[in-house]
């Protein structure tokens, strides 16, 4: 292979350079006309196998990297922490070590806890590939994210995109963030400010507490999932009611007609249909939720193919 990415894992989007998210996206586009044919598959990495280790509940993001995997002709071993000897006190390294016993070469985890992927990095000789730990980051979803405003917009360099929500307890965000600007684009942070990190100006972002002025400003609207299952983690209430938050930074049909623009609409999923954002605008003409979905495997086959052509194969059975 004549092209591989500048880094041996992809654990947060600070690995990748703007050439290499920019590879990532051109070999994606390959593999978006392979997932268009009749025969879904090809046997780039027949000889590879792939471990995917959810600790945390998840079932878009394991789907979408399964069949990613899958459409490599990869093998496969699928892992869930609620089956696994984890709930017998065995530690993350045993565990993944007793799994890389087995000769696994690549490893796909999500973790609860922010830096797993670090530390799991720093003991196995696998790559490792980070399907989300905790609220730090979820790099693939930010480069899926940035691919479908690419193929959208025809560029990412000089767009303005709001993420719009629960930035405090998002990975999704952080991950964005750090991805849109590399690529030239200008982002926002809209939402309440009890769930606005403090120091979010910091990352180089604008920020504002206004929907209808994120709106007015943007070109795209990243409207993020209110992560209840966090906030209740922490104990605390961080705006009266779903009803409130709705009112405030929900988007729906009225809101767009009223500030006059129709930006392209993201969302990373699931959704809270009537929170965050109504059916009528997530399944309207401007949203591109679906096309989120659809490019989520092309990106994750070409991360997966891009990390496995700088693997020395020679060592292998």
């Amino acid at each position: 292979m004549s092209e591989v990415l500048g880094t041996r894992h992809l654990l947060g989007i600070d690995d990748l350079s703007a050439a290499d998210m920019e590879l990532i996206f051109r070999t994606a586009d390959g593999f978006k006309e392979v997932l268009s044919r009749p025969i879904k598959k090809v046997p780039s990495l027949r000889d590879i196998t792939i471990a995917n280790l959810f600790f945390e509940n998840s079932t878009r993001t394991r789907i979408s990297f399964e069949l990613a995997e899958k459409r490599l002709s990869a093998d496969v071993v699928n892992f869930s922490s609620s089956t696994s000897s984890t709930k017998k006190g065995e530690t993350l390294v045993d565990t993944v070590n007793n799994i890389l016993s087995m000769k696994v070469d690549m490893v796909v985890m999500r973790h609860p806890d922010p830096g797993a992927c670090i530390f799991l990095s720093r003991h196995v000789q696998a790559r490792i590939v980070n399907a989300g730990d905790g609220t730090h980051e979820h790099p693939t979803q930010a480069l899926l994210d940035a691919y479908s405003i690419r193929e959208k917009l025809g560029r990412v360099k000089g767009v303005k995109v709001a993420i719009v929500g629960d930035i405090l307890h998002s990975r999704v965000a952080l991950s964005n963030v750090i991805c849109l600007r590399k690529l030239g684009a200008e982002v926002m942070l809209c939402g309440p400010t009890t769930l606005m990190p403090r120091h979010a100006r910091e990352l180089g972002v604008l920020v504002s507490h206004d929907l209808n002025e994120a709106l007015r400003w943007c070109d795209v609207a990243n409207m993020l999932r209110i992560q209840l299952e966090r906030q209740a983690g922490d104990g605390l209430a961080y705006f009266p009611s779903l009803r409130e938050y709705s009112q405030l930074f929900g988007l729906d049909r009225k809101r767009l007609e009223a500030v006059g623009k129709q930006p392209v609409i993201m969302h990373p999923g699931p959704i809270n249909r009537g929170v965050e954002i109504t059916s009528e605008v997530a399944d309207g003409g401007n949203s591109i939720i679906l096309e989120q979905v659809e490019n989520g495997v092309a990106v994750r086959m070409a991360v997966l193919f891009l990390l496995a052509g700088g693997m020395d194969r020679t060592a292998k059975g």
